[in-house]
């Protein structure tokens, strides 16, 4: 077993906010099976024969013989008019098609770099790409940049259904609006009617996000008391792209409609950049189908608390008077997990029929988060993890911390010392097709023994900050956490380390949430572990942009020697020449962690 430490960066050019690249509202679509799919209103558990709900899709996956094809075309655009009708000084945008698919499908994805200076990359997130690291689009592991002017084609299998979001991994440059919206058909644990589609709610920065990322790099602006370097607020929070400006005319509220006396699906996801955010609607309840790309027992509840790439699967049942009702964000009082300047971001869920007024009951505040993940999920395809296999080895701990390095006046999170610092030249698959054994310590490269079944990770938290971590190429099990501090920022506040004797009997083997993105808590500890049945090098990172940019996130190389053997990666080759090439024209040097 490992441990990391965590007490208490540097993302560069031409970068903006994810959601005005997000699809309008008018995207909103119906799920199309084929034709000889049991899956119905009445029956949404059933997909096709031998599929359903309690497929482990981990272990199966339907064979469909087709093969979606998207082109994504990425643009720059200066002084750009957001969905809120402000103006955005840098936007690298997306032509925003929502990738969608069905449970078995291939996709394929041909992204084009249309930027002026700028590489890019794309990841799929959650897509667990099993033997197929080389297309999980991590610039400086997984692949080199595509230069400007560059094209890259991505193709993965669809083996698990739900939804999710794709993005820019190239710095902090998804913040500048390289995102969106990814959806994959499949069963659902309740019956409902209409898929309403997916429906991002996200932070928005008027700024370019390397001028913003310099503000956060600069340890002399302490946007919190006590956090060096902490984030400014957001601008605006937009719901599927579009908001109204919170300061005067502009914009307009997004708009999801019901049909009176139907149940709806509705794709809750959260892209953002550094918000976190509870969501609830006036007047309505909401009940849990899936978080992230996994199936759960459904469940009823008032409130939902989004981290940065958390997504939930709600079904909505159009019960109400015919009327339009807020949906209301919110944001914990400590402001440790995310502020904004609009102090009432809202959209509107209109029943079909009710006009065109905007709502008058504002609606009651849900209970504070306190930055915490939401409880209650309990996956339909379980898990029994070996308990056996744990043990608390402190010799095996990994300390994370934040560093001021005043030499050069930036702020770092570092794990064991050293903040992650990969080589969009050299990435780190390269190395393994080289034959490399040994790699440089700035990459932060964990490798895990071949020969071990689970991997158990105990992050612990020195600092005030929460963190929303994120996993590729696998689901965790979240074996266990600490409960999230009132007020984190107090000066009485301080880091509660997990103790085996204390908490080990709270700890849950059987069957535990499983997902791709959690938050650690404040202060806190947080217990996870994933079973080592996936060769690749695979990032586990916090995904607030900015800090990921400074360094926290480690790299996981997992059964080394079987990646040459499980993938082509000499598919590598075109596309690090290319950027080679492109090199000693680049005008933005990297400034950060390149992650």
């Amino acid at each position: 077993m490992r441990f990391f430490t965590l007490a208490a960066g540097l993302a560069q050019a031409t970068l903006l906010s994810l959601v005005a690249a997000s699809p309008s509202p008018k995207a909103i679509h119906q799920i199309s099976p084929r034709a000889e799919s049991c899956n119905s209103a009445g029956n949404r558990a059933c997909w096709t024969k031998g599929f359903d709900i309690n497929t482990d899709w981990e272990a199966s996956t339907p064979s469909t013989g087709v093969t979606r094809t998207y082109t994504l075309t990425i643009t720059e655009v200066d002084n750009y008019v957001g969905g809120d009708g402000q103006i955005k000084e840098k936007a690298m945008l997306v032509n925003s098609p929502v990738i969608t698919a069905d449970w078995g499908d291939r996709v394929n994805v041909t992204v084009i770099n249309n930027l002026r200076a700028n590489g890019t990359s794309i990841h799929f997130h959650g897509i667990r790409q099993l033997n197929n690291n080389v297309n999980d689009g991590v610039s400086g592991v997984t692949e080199c940049p595509i230069p400007p002017g560059g094209r890259k084609t991505y193709t993965f299998l669809a083996t698990q259904y739900g939804s999710s979001w794709y993005h820019s991994h190239y710095s902090s440059q998804y913040a500048n609006g390289v995102t969106g919206s990814l959806v994959i058909n499949g069963p659902a644990s309740l019956p409902f009617d209409i898929d309403l589609g997916a429906f991002p709610i996200s932070d928005w920065y008027y700024g370019a996000a390397d001028n913003i990322y310099a503000r956060v790099n600069d340890p002399t602006n302490p946007f919190i008391p006590g956090s060096p370097g902490s984030p400014p607020p957001s601008d605006n929070i937009f719901f599927n792209g579009t908001n109204v400006n919170p300061n005067g005319p502009g914009g307009s509220y997004a708009k999801v409609v019901l049909t009176p006396g139907k149940r709806h699906l509705l794709r809750l996801i959260n892209p953002s950049v550094d918000n976190t955010f509870t969501v609830s609607i006036v007047g309505h309840s909401m009940t849990v189908v899936a978080n992230d790309f996994v199936p759960v027992n459904a469940y009823t509840t008032r409130s939902l608390y989004l981290g940065v790439g958390e997504r939930y699967d709600v079904t909505i049942d159009a019960s109400q008077p015919v009327a339009n009702y807020w949906i209301n964000v919110t944001f914990s009082a400590s402001g440790v997990c995310g502020t904004s300047k609009n102090p009432y971001p809202a959209a509107i869920l209109g029943y079909a029929g009710a006009g065109s007024k905007n709502p008058k009951d504002r609606g009651i505040a849900p209970p504070d988060s306190l930055c915490a993940d939401q409880p209650g999920l309990q996956p339909i395809v379980g898990r029994k993890v070996p308990r056996n296999q744990f043990t608390a080895a402190p010799s095996q701990s990994l300390s994370v911390k934040l560093e001021v390095d005043s030499s050069v006046s930036k702020v770092f999170w570092k794990v064991n010392e050293s903040a992650i610092d990969v080589s969009w030249e050299q990435p780190t698959l390269e190395l393994i097709a080289q034959g490399n054994s040994s790699f440089p310590t700035p990459k932060s490269i964990i490798t895990i023994p071949d020969n071990s079944e689970w991997s158990f990770w105990l992050i612990q938290n020195l600092s005030p900050i929460p963190h929303p971590l994120h996993l590729h190429g696998h689901d965790f099990v979240i074996l266990g956490r600490s409960s999230s501090p009132a007020n984190p920022l107090s000066p009485s506040a301080g880091p509660v380390t997990f103790n085996l004797e204390n908490d080990g009997e709270s700890l849950n083997f059987d069957n535990p949430p499983r997902r791709d993105a959690t938050m650690l808590p404040s202060f806190g500890w947080l217990l996870v572990a994933f079973k080592n049945d996936n060769p690749g090098a695979w990032l586990f990172h916090c995904h607030v942009a900015w800090h990921v940019s400074q360094g926290l996130s480690v790299l996981f190389l997992e059964k080394k020697d079987k990646i040459p053997k499980v993938m082509d990666l000499g598919e590598l080759e075109p596309n690090c020449k290319a950027w080679r090439e492109y090199l000693p024209s680049n005008p933005f040097p990297k400034p950060d962690s390149g992650l």
